[in-house]
Order: structure tokens, then C-alpha cells, then sequence
């Protein structure tokens, strides 16, 4: 008799969530589009509008809604926990001082670019001037609830300059309205007082906010879990509201923020090594490219400083404490790209929906950006940001 083979195939492995989330991304818009083009009269026939309105748009609206519950104590916990990191920094002296010195300048230069870039560029331009009254009227509709819910409170202790709150409790109930900036500044003075007083004291409020911002994150990874069905969702209704040229903009805008990304990675990083470092950038990103893949792969900081230590001291043979101090900082305060990346996505929201900023708005921006960019991460200050200068 012959020999009998048996044949196993490996289960597949289900896909990623990311891989998931880009999936549905293009679907959305391909199926918004579409939707758009061939039902006779669009968004606005009858059936379909209630559809887009009742099924759709909640199911999104559901999604970005189990993200935003969370941004208070996530931002707040952040810049706190950030700022007492630098304060700490402060301490070490020469070390210290250079490298919070060097993520102010570096930040500084990226959110230049930023602006820069896209003034030049304009990605906004592609959309016509009807487009972008269907945008704003439908923006407006979408958040005229919240805004009037936070119109008919008093308008008790208004923040001194637009900053400086006298009731942070209540910025904090109306910050996805307006008042996110005055939390910032109250969780900045907060933060700078605990790296002031006693470590003893200081300690079980610190541990505090590290359970905070620990729990905050996992809130949002279990919202990313529906990911996919809500981002259909949200770019499905937006392909049907505004057709192609709301996707032409956005990837004019995404191209934009990439290139400037690799602009200031491989441009002015490679600068600051040759004549700071004195280090051939060449030699330099060989060496870290399992570092650098690491973080693509995670899209998190704290996740690739085990890899960065790791490469410092054995590829680079930068002596333990100081690889083991900057790095771990700069995991937190070195966020070029998230100042990069706000100064961009700002000027962009405002331009495209009719809101021209002067020089003078502009660098307002750069200083909020960069601050930002230091002291919280990204995603959780970004969207805060525009929203309150789509606001005001």
C-alpha cells in the first residue's frame, strides 16, 4: 500500500486591527462615493437620508464617542505625569537641561515646518467653495446640541486671558466644548507644583495619576475594538455627503504630513547628527533600524524604549545612565512628530472650513503645538486643539 500523507494547513490568522480599520477606511469611501453618484438625488433621498442619518452617523457617532468620554482624564493625567517627568529632568543638571533644551528647539523646527509646508501647499484648495458650505452646515448641525448645551450656562469665571482658569472642575465638564485649553494650563501648573514639593508627598498622587492615565488608555483600546465598523461608518457618511473632493483633500493633507514627517526625520535630524552629535547619519539610522521599525510597527514610544535602550547602549555604546535618562524623557517629551502633526492638522481644519488665521493666530498655534508636543501625547491633545480653534 502507498504511504498515506496527511495535509495540514495552518489557520489563518485573523487580520490585525489596524489592517482591519485601513480595510474598512477604503471601503467606506469607495461605497460613500459610490452611494453618492448613483442613488438619484444622494444624501438627500428621503429612504437613504434617514438611513445616513439614524443608523449610520450613530453607529459612528458612537465609536468617536467612547474615545472622547475619555479625553479629560487622559489629557489631564498626561500632561501632568509629563510635566513632572521634566521637573524631574531639572534636577540632573547639565543632561537634563540639554535635552529638554534640545526637544524645545527640535519641536520648534518641525512645528516651523509644519506651518510652513502648509501654507505653501493648501491642501484645503481642492474642495469648492459649495463643498465647504455642506461641510460647515453639517459640522454646525452635528455639534449644535453640544454647543448649546454649553451656551446656556452661565458664563461663570471666564478664564483669565482665555488661559488661566479660576474653576478647572468646570473647564473640565465643558473642554470638548472650548475650555480644553485652561485645563492644560491648570494640569501644567498642577504638574510643576508636584515636582516642587516633598517626593513623600508627592508620591501617592503621582501613583495615582500613572493608575489614571494607565486605565484612560485602556478605555481607548477597548474602543479602537470597533474601529473598523466606526471608521465605515464615518467615511462612509462622509463619501456620501461630499463625494470625492473631501477624499482628494484629505490625501493631499495626509500626503503633506508625511512628506514634512520625513522632512524633519531624515532632513533635519541628519543636520542636527553631523554637526551636533558629530555622528554620520548614515551610520546612525543603520544602527537604529530595528528601532526604528519597532516603532512603526507599535506606533508608541513606550513600547520601542525597551529596543532604544537596548540599541543605545550596545549599538551605539552610549553609557547606561545617561541612554537610560534621556530616553526614557524622551519617550514622553520628545514628540516632534505629534508637534508636526498638530501645527499641520490645525491650519488645515480651519482653512478648509472658511476660518483664515493670521501670522499672529499662526504662531499662537506654534507655541500651543510645541507645548503639546512635550509635555502630552499626541492623539489625546491634537483633536482638543483644532476643536477649540474651530470654536473660537
Amino acid at each position: 500500500m502507498g504511504k498515506v500523507t496527511f495535509v495540514t494547513t495552518q489557520a489563518r490568522k485573523k487580520p490585525a486591527l489596524h489592517t482591519l480599520t485601513l480595510y474598512a477606511l477604503v471601503a467606506g469611501g469607495v461605497l460613500g462615493v459610490a452611494a453618492q453618484t448613483l442613488i438619484p438625488g444622494g444624501a438627500k433621498q428621503p429612504v437613504f437620508k434617514w438611513i445616513l442619518d439614524n443608523v449610520i452617523t450613530n453607529v459612528g457617532n458612537l465609536f468617536l464617542t467612547l474615545i472622547f468620554m475619555i479625553v479629560v482624564p487622559l489629557l489631564f493625567s498626561a500632561l501632568v505625569l509629563g510635566v513632572s517627568e521634566i521637573g524631574e529632568a531639572t534636577k540632573v543638571g547639565r543632561i537634563g537641561i540639554r535635552s529638554l533644551v534640545m526637544t524645545v528647539v527640535l519641536s520648534s523646527i518641525a512645528v516651523v515646518l509644519a506651518l510652513v509646508s502648509v501654507n505653501l501647499v493648501k491642501p484645503w484648495n481642492v474642495v469648492s467653495p459649495e463643498t465647504r458650505q455642506v461641510m460647515f452646515a453639517e459640522v454646525n448641525k452635528d455639534e449644535a446640541a453640544k454647543r448649546g448645551a454649553v451656551a446656556k450656562e452661565p458664563d461663570q469665571d471666564p478664564p483669565l486671558l482665555g488661559m488661566v482658569p479660576r474653576n478647572p472642575l468646570l473647564e473640565a465638564t465643558r473642554a470638548l466644548g472650548g475650555g480644553i485649553l485652561p485645563l492644560m494650563v491648570f494640569a501644567l501648573i498642577f504638574g510643576i507644583a508636584m515636582t516642587m514639593v516633598n517626593s513623600g508627598q508627592a508620591a501617592p498622587v503621582k501613583g495615582f495619576l500613572e493608575g489614571l492615565f494607565a486605565i484612560s488608555l485602556k478605555v481607548v483600546e477597548m474602543a479602537m475594538k470597533l474601529a473598523p465598523i466606526g471608521v465605515f461608518c464615518l467615511v462612509f457618511r462622509t463619501g456620501a455627503l461630499f463625494g470625492v473632493e473631501a477624499f482628494l483633500a484629505l490625501g493631499k493633507y495626509a500626503a503633506l504630513v508625511l512628506v514634512v514627517l520625513a522632512i524633519h526625520q531624515f532632513g533635519v535630524y541628519s543636520l542636527v547628527l553631523q554637526f551636533v552629535a558629530k555622528i554620520s547619519p548614515f551610520v546612525f539610522f543603520r544602527q537604529m533600524k530595528t528601532v526604528m521599525l519597532t516603532a512603526f510597527a507599535t506606533s508608541s514610544s513606550n513600547a520601542t524604549l525597551p529596543t532604544a535602550l537596548k540599541a543605545a547602549q550596545e549599538d551605539l555604546g552610549l553609557p547606561r545612565d545617561i541612554s537610560s535618562f534621556v530616553l526614557t524623557i524622551g519617550a514622553t517629551a520628545n514628540q516632534n512628530g505629534t508637534a508636526l502633526f498638530e501645527g499641520i492638522t490645525i491650519v488645515f481644519l480651519c482653512q478648509l472650513f472658511g476660518i483664515d488665521l493670521n501670522l499672529a493666530q499662526q504662531v499662537q498655534i506654534m507655541g500651543l503645538a510645541i507645548l503639546a508636543g512635550v509635555v502630552a501625547d499626541g492623539w489625546c491633545s491634537g483633536r482638543g486643539l483644532a476643536n477649540d480653534w474651530l470654536n473660537h
